[in-house]
């Protein structure tokens, strides 16, 4: 979106039937909820995903890990810090899977 202000959420998965397991192509109310999660507010945020979108409870599912860390962060600076270490063990991870394979 743009603005004269803009925003930028960490890194998060869609679970939404357009963008379903694409990262950063989060809906309105994706987005609103994560902010929602991540301000303090998980209730109201639950409340709004699973009562209006029954794919909410996925979306709640497949972030929950990290909307939880992201929530325990005091400040902008961390919740990178968390991301970058969040994505740098994903990135681990699948280098592992791959030699694995081979």
């Amino acid at each position: 979106m743009r603005g004269a202000h803009p925003r930028l959420l960490p890194f998060l998965v869609a679970a939404n039937p357009i963008n379903y397991g694409r990262p950063c192509k989060l809906s309105c109310v994706e987005a609103f909820a994560s902010a929602l999660i991540i301000t303090g507010f998980r209730e109201l945020a639950e409340r709004v995903l699973t009562v209006y979108f029954k794919w909410g409870h996925g979306f709640l599912s497949l972030n929950s890990d990290l909307l939880e860390a992201y929530s325990r962060c005091v400040d902008g600076c961390e919740v990178v810090r968390v991301q970058q270490r969040w994505l740098e063990e994903a990135h681990r991870e699948r280098q592992s899977q791959r030699e694995s394979e081979h």
